[in-house]
């Protein structure tokens, strides 16, 4: 991306960034309160489940991708994969008592396309480097 050439495009750009940060500032914050609701349940029940984990799983993926933006500008996309495919896993987990089987055979298979959408980009990321972003 190009930097802006004119004043008012600087003024702009500055401001969608400072909104952007702003919002992810928000979400890593809404996150961190969600990981000690979490905690908190977890000790007041005394019992940590697999979907407890796995939500702690999906917490951590959004902090790490927050904290990837801040640090090199650039949101990853195959965090947002891998947080679905944990998504999809945890919503198995938790319903599957009343799933039928082609429900969960659709859902393991939307898991299986993420992660091959996964694959391909960091493949693409490795053989197709874009020095331009």
């Amino acid at each position: 991306m190009k930097e802006p050439e004119g004043k008012v495009d600087r003024t702009v750009a500055t401001g969608l960034r400072l909104i952007e940060g702003f919002g992810l500032g928000l979400i890593a914050v809404g996150t961190v309160i969600a990981i000690g609701h979490m905690a908190m349940q977890v000790v007041h029940t005394g019992v940590v489940a697999v979907q407890d984990i796995l939500l702690l799983f999906i917490y951590l993926e959004i902090i790490t991708m927050v904290g990837l933006y801040f640090s090199s500008g650039k949101l990853p996309l195959r965090y947002t994969l891998y947080i679905a495919m944990v998504a999809i896993a945890r919503y198995i987990i938790l319903g599957m008592k009343g799933m039928t089987g082609w429900t969960i055979v659709a859902l393991s298979s939307a898991i299986l396309v993420l992660a091959l959408a996964a694959i391909a980009i960091g493949f693409g990321d490795a053989w197709f480097p874009n020095d331009n972003s």
